[in-house]
């Protein structure tokens, strides 16, 4: 196969690949590699028979996220809020009730209870430098236990414990017992606070972006043009001081220097030469991804509206353990959208489509009543499945990860640098951390070239 030289070559074109190409390609000859027949990466979109497309894969923009807002901004998109009106709804142990705010109605002392257990873990967050977690004076008692032994300790119920792990699912796309403490905390002050996580307006679930958010990565892409190259899986990285060579499914390329912007389970599919060193590999076989089904039901109307509901329910039993009203702005049909998340994720990942649509209608119905049996449309996209993800949000770190190898993170191998939201030190596993991920990496190419 020909070789190609390049000046940089970037792996991987989801939003943090395809902006480190954007903010590098005025100056330098880039080239973006990509596996899939598509760009976005976890960005992604459906297409529904009457023609509204929706975001399957990340969606969300809040305050804070400065990046994300500029860039939506400068490719000619506008934002809309997330229909945030009207009652929410609890449904534990059978039993339905209706509230306002962010934490639902229950017994006084459970809402105390998972108060203090929210502004605690908040407070132990906010000591964290998200840069370098592990210097925290605890980080090693932090990084010895999991969430779920936090949390154990702190919940003085079961009520408390459970609508607590469904936060943590919602952020995490996981369980409790599956994150170190130290994660928890250091992905909780990445992102402001784990209150910030968890909120609708004024919170990381405030604005989506008309033209879904995978139409962002696409125009972005457009913008790049020829330089993309899609359904170039890298299967070889042979690196020196001095340079790159790559190996792809569509040819050889040569580059000065290289960004991964790739999530590192699938980083540990490319053959690496010279072998990773044991403290790269280490860190990222340890850096599993959450496990995230996506659910939308498309209805004539957002009929739930017109009992004065929000679209937004909690409930822990479920399958799907939190609703959002998805319909976007403007829009006549209205949506639905639901999480599988964790474990009950991993389970249903491996059952019938059919079932599972059945279980995610059901237990929309639980919430909603029996008009939200009968959608007119419905998609459902598994994460754990996607060939070139294998999972969703984000990479996870359990005990001992941070402390035993996160300084290796954000370090190049040689002239490669490191790029994707799983190296941000602000809103990791966000699509604003993909971009803070790419512009730290496009300084670091920028003045190795500069300067060699």
């Amino acid at each position: 196969m020909t070789q190609t030289k390049h000046d940089v070559v970037v792996i991987g074109a989801g939003l943090s690949g395809l902006r480190a190409a954007q903010l590098l390609a005025d100056e330098f000859d880039v080239c973006v590699l990509e596996a899939r027949d598509r760009v976005g990466g976890r960005a992604m979109a459906h297409t529904f028979a009457n023609g509204d497309t929706v975001d399957v894969g990340g969606q969300w923009v809040g305050p804070g996220q400065d990046r994300l807002y500029t860039l939506i901004e400068a490719e000619g998109r506008s934002v809309y809020p997330l229909h945030d009106d009207g009652d929410r709804l609890m449904l534990n142990r059978g039993r339905l009730s209706r509230y306002t705010g962010t934490i639902p109605k229950l017994a006084p002392h459970v809402l105390a209870n998972v108060h203090l257990m929210m502004s605690g873990f908040d407070a132990l967050a906010a000591q964290i430098d998200p840069v370098s977690p592990w210097l925290h004076p605890k980080a090693a008692l932090w990084d010895s236990m999991t969430v779920a032994e936090w949390m154990r300790r702190k919940a003085w119920s079961r009520d408390a414990f459970d609508l607590f792990a469904v936060g943590i699912g919602a952020v995490f796309a996981a369980e409790p017992h599956e994150i170190s403490l130290l994660h928890g905390l250091f992905y909780a002050r990445a992102g402001t606070s784990l209150d910030n996580l968890v909120s609708t307006t004024g919170g990381a679930q405030q604005d989506r972006v008309h033209g879904d958010m995978a139409g962002l990565a696409r125009g972005i892409a457009d913008g790049l043009g020829e330089r993309v190259r899609l359904s170039s899986a890298v299967r070889t990285i042979r690196w020196t001081d001095e340079g790159v060579e790559l190996d792809t499914a569509t040819g050889s390329l040569a580059a000065r220097r290289a960004i991964l912007a790739l999530p590192p389970n699938q980083a540990m599919r490319i053959d690496w030469d010279p072998v990773l060193p044991a403290a790269k590999s280490g860190l990222w076989l340890r850096m599993p991804p959450g496990a995230c089904i996506k659910c939308v039901a498309q209805y004539d109307t957002p009929f739930w509206r017109d009992s004065g509901l929000a679209g937004q329910a909690v409930a822990p039993q479920l399958d799907v353990r939190v609703t959002f009203d998805n319909t976007e702005a403007g829009k006549s049909a209205g949506q639905l959208l639901g999480f599988i998340e964790g474990d009950q994720a991993r389970l249903w990942a491996t059952r019938d489509p059919q079932e599972r649509r059945a279980a995610v209608l059901e237990a929309f119905a639980g919430c909603y009543g029996e008009q939200a049996l009968h959608p007119i449309d419905y998609v459902d996209q598994d994460w754990t499945s996607e060939v070139w993800s294998r999972g969703c949000y984000a990479a996870l770190m359990g005990p001992g990860v941070w402390t035993g190898h996160g300084a290796h993170l954000r370090t190049p191998l040689g002239p490669v640098h490191m790029a994707g939201t799983e190296t941000a030190s602000q809103y990791y596993g966000y699509f604003e951390g993909a971009l803070e991920a790419a512009e730290r990496a496009v300084s670091e190419v920028r003045a190795a070239l500069e300067n060699g």
